[in-house]
């Protein structure tokens, strides 16, 4: 990176560090101390249920899975581009709708399925922390860059692999495909990046491969979901934009010259 693109991830950067100096800290405490700080951190519907807000801001610089050096370096190009493109005002509004709003979304289905007998009590303390909702968002939200005529199929791919993931899985896989819905849906108010350097390459290639491992996980099916889904929206767009330029033919025949 130059200068002046490591100075326009100052966001991205503080939350690396701040992840990071969590993460020491609860390490250097002992397991006890992060199973409560998990516990207590969680955005589960015990904890929301009992008026802890602080919860939806809390779980985002906790996580239970450790492993943090491997992952985080993906997470922090994922970060960095999204800076890049929207600035840390932007970064900062897309991965709290992602983290806070899929958690709010997930939670009010949980209280359902729990009230009407669809799941146990026990899954309302289920341990709910991480990163993951807010940067399957900011994932999302990528979709703004992508050139219009592979738009589709860029949203059928990662909506068919999170679907297939979530079969099976637990509320959190469902909560991946909310995020990332979010983001789609605010890939529509963003601006197109103006122009592609190396680095942005780059981060784009470590940061979306980090993004499938954080959606798809291990899962084999996920490629398969990914490629059905990508087809489907390769069909439905070509429709689209056949019949776009129609129009704009017509209506070019039909004007009147000057």
């Amino acid at each position: 990176m130059t200068r002046f693109e490591l100075a326009s991830v100052r966001v991205t950067t503080a939350y690396a560090l701040a992840l990071l100096a969590v993460y020491l800290i609860l390490t250097t405490l002992g397991p006890h101390a992060q199973q409560v700080a998990v516990s207590r951190m969680s955005t589960n519907v015990h904890n929301l249920g009992r008026g802890h807000l602080g919860t939806l801001i809390g779980s985002a610089f906790v996580n239970d899975g450790g492993a943090l050096f491997f992952w985080l370096p993906g997470l922090v190009c994922l970060l960095a581009l999204g800076e890049l493109m929207w600035c840390g005002r932007g970064l900062l509004v897309t991965f709290a709708v992602g983290h806070i709003g899929a958690t709010v979304i997930v939670a009010v289905g949980l209280v359902a399925a729990i009230e009407t007998g669809f799941l146990p009590v026990s899954v309302a303390r289920a341990s709910d922390v991480g990163i993951s909702y807010g940067a399957i968002c900011v994932l999302g939200a990528f979709t703004a860059a992508v050139p219009a005529r592979w738009r589709a199929a860029w949203v059928g791919w990662w909506l068919g692999a999170a679907v297939i993931t979530t079969a099976g899985a637990d509320f959190t896989a469902v909560g991946h495909v909310v995020a990332l819905l979010l983001g789609i849906g605010l890939s529509f108010r963003s601006r197109p990046i103006a122009s592609w350097s190396a680095v942005h390459l780059a981060l784009l290639f470590v940061g979306v491969t980090y993004g499938y491992l954080l959606l798809a996980g291990a899962s084999l099916m996920a490629p398969a979901g990914g490629l059905a889904g990508a087809l489907i929206g390769l069909a439905t767009n070509r429709p689209l934009a056949g019949g776009t330029r129609e129009r704009v033919d017509v209506v070019a025949a039909g004007s009147p010259g000057r």
